[in-house]
C-alpha cells in the first residue's frame, strides 16, 4: 500500500508506455462509438431521433432564421424549436439558443451550407486550430533537450484522445473554440498584447468564461491587452446591433431569464451535466441562495488567487494554466464539453513540469484532469459524486503551491545575488 501511494505521489506509474496505451484505447473506443452513431443514423438524425451533432442543430437553425429575415426568432423558444423541427423532423428535441446576438453571425455563415457539411466544417476547423495551438504551446515553452519531446507523436495522440474532444464532436459544440481563444491569447499575450486582447474579447460569445480575464490583465498591468479586449467587445456589440437591429438586445436579455431559471437553477437538464460548484451544491440538496453564495465565494477566491499569481514571479505557464483552471471554478455554468479548457491547461502545466521538474502528486493530478471528462458525467449521475470540482480544486491548489515555491526561490535568489 505504501508503494502504491508513493507511486501516486511521485507519478512514477505514469510512464510513456501507459500514456500511449490509454490514449490509443480511448481514441479507438471514441472512433468506434462515432462510427456506430453515424452508421445507425438516417442521414440527419441518429437512432435516438436526435440530430447528428445534437446541440449544433440550434446554431444551424438560428442561422436559417437569420437568413429568412427573422433573427429575433432565435431567442423565441417556440419559434426556434419549430425551425429545428422543420429541418430535422417532428421528433426533434428542443435545443434552445442561449448565446449573445453576435454569435448569430457564425450560425448564419454555417447555415449557408448543407447541415452535415456545416457540422463537418465547424468541427474540423476548430479541432484543427485546437491541435495547432496545443503544438504551439509545447514548442514555445520547451527548450534545449526537452524540445525534442514535442516532436514525438505522443502529444498528438493525447491531444486527440482527450475525452472532451469526442464529447465536443458528439454534441457539435464550441469547446474547441473556447480552448483556442484562451490558449492562443495566452500564447501571444507577452509579444502581441493587442492580438491577445482581440482573442480574449471574442470570448464574450460565451461570457461566463470571460469573468477572470479582466482580473488577470488588470492585476498584471497588461493595459494594452485590456483595452484591446474591451474594444473588441464594443465592436462586436455594435456589429450585432447594426446587423440585427437594437431590438435584438431586448429579446436576448429577456431570454436570459429562461437560461438562468430553467437551464441553470432547476434540474431540467440534470445536475450531473453541469460541472460547477453551483451544481454540486444543488445536487446535494442546497437551495438556490446557498448555491449562489458558495459559487460566489469560490469565484472571489479564484479571482484573488489569480490576481496574486499574475503579479507574482511564478513561471508564465503556471499563470496561463491558472487562468484556465480558475475560469472553470469561477463560472456557475459549464458542461462536460466545456472541459476542453483543461487541455491547454494540462499542456502548460506539463511543459513547466518538464522544464522545472514536477512537484509531488502533480503528474497524478494531470492524469486525473485528462481522464476527467470521460467519467465525470456518468459517475455524478449514478452516485451523486461530482468529480470535476474537487479535481480541479486540487489542481488549482497544487498550481498555487508550485507558484509559491517558484516565487520563494526567485526571491531567495535575488537576496543572494544582492548580498556583497
Amino acid at each position: 500500500m505504501t508503494e502504491f501511494i508513493d507511486n501516486l505521489r511521485t507519478g512514477a506509474w505514469l510512464t510513456r508506455e501507459r500514456m500511449r496505451l490509454v490514449g490509443s484505447a480511448t481514441l479507438a473506443a471514441s472512433l468506434f462509438g462515432a462510427a456506430a452513431l453515424i452508421a445507425t443514423s438516417d442521414g440527419l438524425n441518429d437512432w435516438f431521433g436526435r440530430p447528428i451533432g445534437t446541440d449544433f442543430s440550434s446554431i444551424y437553425a438560428a442561422g436559417h432564421q437569420v437568413l429568412e429575415g427573422h433573427p429575433l426568432a432565435a431567442f423565441d423558444l417556440a419559434a426556434h424549436h419549430a425551425r429545428e423541427v422543420a429541418i430535422f423532423g417532428a421528433a426533434t428535441p428542443v435545443y434552445s439558443w442561449h448565446y449573445p446576438p453576435f454569435y448569430l453571425g457564425i450560425g448564419t455563415l454555417l447555415a449557408l451550407m448543407p447541415y452535415l457539411l456545416a457540422l463537418s466544417v465547424w468541427q474540423g476547423v476548430t479541432l484543427a486550430l485546437y491541435l495547432l495551438v496545443t503544438r504551439a504551446v509545447l514548442s514555445a515553452h520547451l527548450r534545449g533537450p526537452e524540445e525534442s519531446k514535442t516532436n514525438h507523436n505522443l502529444w498528438l495522440l493525447l491531444a486527440l484522445a482527450f475525452p472532451a474532444v469526442f464529447i465536443n464532436l458528439g454534441h457539435g459544440h464550441n469547446g474547441f473554440l473556447t480552448a483556442v481563444l484562451f490558449a492562443a491569447g495566452l500564447l501571444v499575450l507577452e509579444r502581441r498584447p493587442i492580438v491577445a486582447g482581440i482573442l480574449f474579447g471574442c470570448l464574450v460569445y460565451k461570457p461566463q468564461f470571460g469573468l477572470l480575464v479582466p482580473v488577470v490583465l488588470a492585476a498584471s498591468g497588461r493595459w494594452r491587452a485590456f483595452a484591446s479586449a474591451t474594444t473588441t467587445v464594443v465592436v462586436l456589440v455594435l456589429a450585432a446591433t447594426l446587423a440585427f437591429g437594437p431590438a435584438v438586445w431586448t429579446v436576448f436579455l429577456a431570454s436570459t431569464k429562461f437560461t438562468r431559471e430553467v437551464v441553470l437553477e432547476s434540474n431540467e437538464i440534470g445536475w450531473h451535466k453541469i460541472q460547477s460548484v453551483f451544481s454540486w451544491v444543488r445536487m446535494w440538496g442546497g437551495d438556490i441562495t446557498l448555491a449562489y453564495a458558495v459559487q460566489g465565494a469560490v469565484t472571489v477566491i479564484a479571482a484573488a488567487s489569480l490576481a496574486w499569481l499574475w503579479r507574482s514571479r511564478a513561471a508564465y505557464p503556471i499563470k496561463a494554466a491558472g487562468l484556465m483552471i480558475g475560469t472553470l471554478l469561477a463560472t456557475p455554468y459549464s458542461l462536460d464539453y466545456d472541459l476542453m479548457l483543461l487541455a491547454p491547461a494540462i499542456a502548460y502545466l506539463a511543459v513547466d513540469g518538464a522544464v522545472r521538474g514536477f512537484v509531488p502528486w502533480e503528474k497524478t493530478i494531470l492524469a486525473a484532469l485528462w481522464i476527467l471528462p470521460l467519467v465525470t458525467r456518468s459517475v455524478a449521475q449514478t452516485t451523486h459524486i461530482p468529480l470535476t470540482v474537487p479535481t480541479i480544486l486540487l489542481a488549482f491548489g497544487l498550481l498555487l503551491r508550485r507558484a509559491m515555491n517558484q516565487t520563494g526561490t526567485a526571491q531567495a535568489s535575488g537576496v543572494l545575488q544582492s548580498t556583497p
